[in-house]
């Protein structure tokens, strides 16, 4: 077995893991990279963030065109949908984005290794080829001569960065099947638009792709099982979601315990508790996603994963192991890319400066619906719950002249601030380019603004962003472009 030497050696080439290569070798270090897809980047490349998008802004434009131009004046005949286009210009977007992070990689001098990779004691991990190369949904192949390809390798390293990623959450009584019921990767590429299809959980990733396939014309029921969708985000905001979502045609059913989900033919039929069954073309089962630890030989270094499946670890990313480390979706925490990314490099700056710090109250989360949903920091429940004293203030869309010339006015932006001293502890919006809008409220929270801050400062006219200026006006009592709140 061939063995090579490296300062670092990170498993895993997603969000986490190709960020982590690049920052490390940045600093100095010897850095290997090992995955085992061809193409680099992740799920979220692959098979989530950047597919997921392409569809929802190729599927918003569609619908838009069948549905919203009338009201601009603009008539649209003849219109139909080439759905295999569709895919074909996601397919472009994703091999372009991780032919860019393998060129990344090069430039930075990140030694690259396909296949499976999995610790053997301190300081030791076996790469090992997969007899098929996989090769999902894209139809990219990285050339032979840019990887390091021995059907086995060992790696020598007194720092091993974990960053394997997660994988969709299974559900007991549901037969995934790959075709007629799938997760988000199948749904990512079904070959035409199912006549109806039911989506199980009312999370982001259901409620996204669920948005797709309505506006290309499937039938599509939602099923929860809780009393409320989104759940985690902000209340009041989920809730009004759900109303603007019923209205563009999603049948969103709540407190619906799934017992079964399985092919029948060429269909497929989902078996709710003390309902009657429901048949459909297809199953999306959308219940969140789980850590990717399997086969990672945890057990070689003492490791031991939590009741969740998840990798403990402390303030620093480090393992129980000594020179192991962990970031991203592997970790507590939300799976989210852009939270894996700032651990890496939170991660590999401690290890080669002593300094990384991640302020978990200021990571933003985004549900690219239409409209979209973008949340930071503490929810009303959290506040509550914690019996923290707090105000609130709120603006919305309706009376943004920028919202109105889009024709885009559902939703609100909502600012929660402590009751003394008037730092911002949450932002809350729904509505047009939320997942923008919520990049200052962001910065308000880093650096500890107030909402009077907010207030003063001079947003451009006429734009969206005036928004979080005239929420946090009304924070206070003063807001302008509203009627006044009753006392």
């Amino acid at each position: 077995m061939e063995s090579k030497k490296h300062d670092l050696v990170v498993i895993g080439g997603g969000p986490a893991g190709y960020v982590a290569a690049i920052r490390a070798a940045q600093l100095g270090l010897d850095v290997a990279c090992v995955d085992r897809e061809k193409l680099l980047g992740g799920t979220c490349l692959r098979q989530g963030c950047i597919p997921s998008k392409a569809l929802l802004e190729s599927s918003h434009l569609f619908a838009e065109a069948r549905d919203g131009l009338a009201g601009h004046g603009i008539q649209v005949s003849d219109l139909r949908l080439d759905l295999a286009a569709m895919m074909k210009r996601k397919h472009r977007i994703v091999r372009g984005l991780a032919a860019g992070v393998e060129s990344l990689l090069k430039q930075n001098r990140v030694t690259r290794y396909l296949g499976n990779a999995r610790l053997d004691g301190p300081g030791r991990i076996v790469v090992q080829k997969e007899a098929e190369e996989r090769e999902q949904g894209t139809g990219n192949r990285t050339p032979e001569s840019q990887l390091s390809t021995p059907n086995s390798q060992l790696l020598h390293s007194p720092r091993v960065l974990l960053a394997c990623g997660s994988k969709s959450a299974a559900l007991v009584g549901v037969e995934i099947d790959g075709d007629r019921v799938g997760t988000s990767t199948e749904a990512l590429a079904w070959p035409e638009v199912p006549g109806r299809l039911v989506v199980i959980g009312a999370g982001y990733i259901g409620l996204e792709l669920g948005s797709v396939w309505r506006r290309l014309g499937a039938e599509v029921v939602v099923l929860e099982a809780l009393d409320r969708i989104l759940f985690g985000m902000d209340a009041e905001i989920s809730k009004a979601a759900q109303k603007i979502f019923q209205k563009q045609g999603l049948d969103i059913r709540l407190g619906v315990r799934v017992e079964r989900a399985a092919a029948d033919g060429g269909r497929a039929e989902v078996a709710c508790q003390g309902q009657e069954p429901i048949p459909c073309d297809r199953v999306l089962v959308a219940v969140g996603r789980v850590a990717d630890t399997d086969g990672l030989g945890l057990e070689t270094v003492g490791i031991q994963i939590d009741r969740r499946g998840e990798i403990p670890v402390g303030d620093g990313f480090e393992t129980s192991a000594e020179g192991v480390f962990a970031v991203g979706d592997c970790i507590r925490g939300p799976k989210l890319a852009h939270k894996a990314s700032h651990e890496a490099l939170a991660c590999v700056e401690r290890i080669v400066t002593g300094s990384g710090h991640v302020n978990y109250d200021a990571i933003p989360s985004v549900v690219f619906t239409h409209p979209e949903i973008a949340s930071v920091g503490k929810t009303e429940d959290e506040l509550r719950q914690s019996g923290r004293r707090y105000r609130r203030g709120t603006f919305p869309f309706a009376a943004s002249g920028r919202a109105q010339t889009l024709g885009e006015t559902g939703g609100m932006v909502k600012i929660l601030a402590d009751a003394q001293s008037d730092r911002i502890l949450g932002v809350h919006v729904l509505g047009p380019r939320a997942g923008d809008l919520i990049a200052e409220a962001v910065a308000a929270i880093e650096f500890g603004a107030s909402s009077e801050d907010l207030a003063h400062l001079c947003h451009a006219h006429p734009t969206l962003a005036e928004s979080l200026g005239e929420a946090a006006l009304d924070l206070n009592g003063r807001g302008l472009h509203r009627a006044p709140r009753r006392k």
